[in-house]
């Protein structure tokens, strides 16, 4: 990033430092990583390399790992980034960007292809043609744009609200201010990726260079940086490029394309740069192909990518398939070959998460792998650590692929003379000192300990306070540590309580009033949330988004699940029948919500939450004049024109609810070819029930 890199200062060793010497060194570090992380995401004028960086935070982590108490408030630990985001406002995508599942060999491509012929009901000998292109290694944005005008542009952000970047969109290339062709939408948005050519890059860099200005590292930091900028001036003199590949809301195209590669085809017809390195694949051996070409031509290529996208060709392929999370069933991104490096394994420690999970951690000697700075990696469990023979003071192999958290893959020269003794798992909590159990069939161990384990509540209070729960701004996992460890927050409710404690927030190091009040308004602005998101920052084991959204949308009201979570105890009762019915819902996630609210603290939790907040009822997706929003309804038997997964994701798109059994609340029975007991039982119930075509022709073909 600089001409060259500062020279090392000669450090004591973190294991001999003295409580003062940590002390004042904590401090000046502070300082320095601040002001680096101003020159870096609010200037783009680093002075240091990201390796220089990150050493200074390793050193950081470090000496607050062996001092905890010294640990400031306001630590650089705490942040990522600096804050160049304020001046910048938050909106709404019309319909959500999301993430893509990643593929990292070619088994995984096959299975991907496999699960597309299952899901539609294929013939094995049915080609499914992909269209393929790079995997571009820069920043996503989505532009709206109305009767053919670019109206506002946004970052992703957490996929259904990002930041207003409108005004620094207009200087990239390839973003059209107007759409060229007459057949555009009365509205559309466009998803693509804003990234820094190579040669755009190294043009910047000799420019910086001459005026005496520090250059940057690689070009999509140099992206980021640019297009985050508060003075959109900064943005325009920087060599920003856009590729476009997706729609997301469309409404008003008079002809919309029925491929993926005629897609691309017309957002070259309207103004936008397009991958040219493209092309549809028809079967394995061809995808494939590809894949290896592209990452022959990587070094050549004159933008950073760090994988291929596949996407099915047909578009009533894709919209058939639909989603599943926070993922496209039709479209998967096969990633390069993980990237490598060999360190010195330090220490093992454990690590103890919300559900009381015993989860070994590699502390290395740190190592760069791939550009990023590793000194921690994750060892998975015990059973792992015995097969590897993992050994404290190893020389071991350790790898990253993409935003995937580092691992330990092998040991180097495992037969060698003057290894450590094998290491041996805990049989107490490391943090509480509690029993660990390991359960029949299952590779974890537990601490038995349950939230009178600090480790289980404060990680907890993280899951709460994370993005897709409540998403509380400016509250980062130290932050809660040092709340938890001095008392100020036991429990989820306490966070609402802080209002009452700003003089105790004002005394504490590093809080001022500006970032004691940003930190209350953070909190205040999540006094209403949805149920989905309410169920899933409850922590509770087993229940992710996906889940959490079933049970919103099948009990739509928090008053609504918590009497039935409490009723259904009763295996015999009416309210475990209707909970057995949800679908993708088994045996062993309902026993871990009764078991939730079995336990008189969790239902205390939820009350007292409840007190704070309001959690909004489930709303259903709009669904335009669909009969059968709200409505639940089960298939049974052998369908003909669709499999059972595509029928039951084209009800669920529909607004319906689908049961995997049936019950007094069941609308509607969908019987194939031999339905069996799900038919006599609608029958005895007094539940329609329709045939394939008949419940086609319900809900429009």
């Amino acid at each position: 990033m600089s001409k060259a890199p500062k020279a090392a200062l000669t450090l004591k060793p973190v294991e001999d430092l003295n409580r003062m010497e940590a002390q004042f060194e904590l401090a000046q570090l502070a300082k320095e990583i601040a002001h680096h992380r101003a020159l870096y995401y609010q200037k783009d004028d680093p002075e240091i390399t990201d390796a220089a960086f990150d050493a200074l935070m390793q050193r950081n982590e470090a000496i607050e790992k062996r001092f905890p108490k010294l640990k400031l408030a306001d630590s650089p630990t705490d942040k990522v980034g600096a804050e160049p985001a304020q001046g910048f406002a938050k909106v709404p995508h019309l319909v959500p960007m999301l993430s893509l599942d990643n593929a990292f060999a070619a088994e995984d491509v096959t299975d991907f292809v496999e699960r597309i012929r299952r899901f539609l009901g294929l013939p094995a000998e049915t080609p499914v043609p992909l269209a393929a292109e790079p995997k571009i290694d820069g920043l996503s944005a989505n532009l709206l744009y109305e009767d053919g005008v670019f109206v506002r542009g946004a970052t992703r952000g957490d996929g259904a609200v990002g930041e207003d970047i409108t005004t620094n969109l207009k200087h990239v290339a390839g973003i059209p201010l107007r759409m060229k062709d007459g057949n555009h939408p009365a509205r559309v948005e466009i998803r693509g990726e804003v990234y820094m050519s190579k040669a755009g890059f190294l043009k910047l860099n000799a420019t910086r260079e001459a005026a005496g200005e520090a250059v940057f590292a690689n070009p999509r930091n140099a992206a980021a940086g640019s297009l985050r900028q508060l003075d959109s001036s900064i943005t325009k003199s920087r060599p920003l490029q856009f590729f476009a590949y997706a729609f997301g809301a469309v409404e008003g195209l008079k002809k919309r394309p029925d491929s993926q590669h005629g897609l691309n085809d017309q957002l070259l017809a309207w103004g936008f740069a397009v991958n040219p390195r493209r092309q549809v694949t028809h079967d394995l051996n061809e995808t494939l192909a590809f894949y290896n070409a592209i990452q022959d031509e990587r070094a050549a290529l004159d933008y950073d990518i760090d994988g291929v996208v596949y996407k099915v060709d047909r578009v009533d392929w894709q919209e058939r398939l639909g989603f599943i999370g926070r993922a496209p069933r039709w479209a998967i991104a096969h990633k390069f070959p993980a990237e490598q490096a060999n360190t010195i394994l330090k220490a093992i420690t454990i690590q103890v998460g919300r559900t009381g999970v015993l989860t070994p951690v590699a502390e290395l000697e740190p190592v760069n792998v791939g550009g990023v700075m590793v000194g921690r990696a994750t060892l998975h469990n015990e059973d792992e650590i015995a097969r590897k023979d993992i050994r404290v003071g190893d020389r071991v192999v350790v790898q990253r692929a993409g935003d995937v958290i580092p691992q330990v893959v092998s040991v180097i020269d495992a037969d060698r003379k003057g290894r450590s003794a094998p290491y041996v798992f805990p049989e107490t909590c490391p943090v509480c000192g509690s029993h660990v159990v390991r359960e029949e069939g299952e590779v974890a161990k537990r601490c038995t300990g349950g939230l009178i384990c600090p480790a289980q509540a404060v990680e907890r209070l993280r899951h709460f306070v994370s993005r897709m729960a409540f998403d509380i701004d400016g509250l980062g996992g130290k932050h809660i540590e040092a709340f938890f460890a001095d008392g100020l927050i036991t429990s989820p409710a306490d966070l609402f309580r802080l209002a009452d404690k700003r003089e105790d927030l004002l005394k504490r190091e590093g809080w001022g009033e500006l970032s004691v009040d940003n930190l209350l308004r953070a909190i205040d602005a999540r006094r209403k949330i949805s149920l989905e998101r309410f169920i899933y920052a409850l922590g509770i084991p087993q229940i992710g988004e996906e889940t959490a959204k079933l049970l919103a949308r099948h009990y739509l009201t928090l008053d609504a699940w918590r009497e039935a979570m409490l009723a259904a105890k009763d295996p015999d009762s009416a309210a475990y029948v209707d909970f057995a019915t949800i679908a993708r819902v088994g045996p062993s996630i309902r026993a871990d919500l009764i078991d939730f609210f079995d336990e008189p603290h969790n239902r205390a939790v939820v009350d007292d939450l409840a007190g704070f907040v309001t959690v909004q009822p489930f709303v259903p997706p709009k669904v335009g004049d669909s009969k059968v929003a709200g409505k639940t309804v089960v298939f049974t038997g052998s369908l003909e024109k669709m499999t059972r997964n595509e029928a039951k994701a084209r009800a669920e798109s529909l607004g319906a609810k689908v049961a995997g059994s049936v019950s007094k609340k069941t609308d509607y029975l969908i019987a194939g070819a031999d339905a069996g007991s799900k038919a006599t039982k609608a029958a005895e119930l007094g539940v329609v029930v329709l045939s394939e075509q008949e419940w086609l022709d319900l809900i429009g073909g």
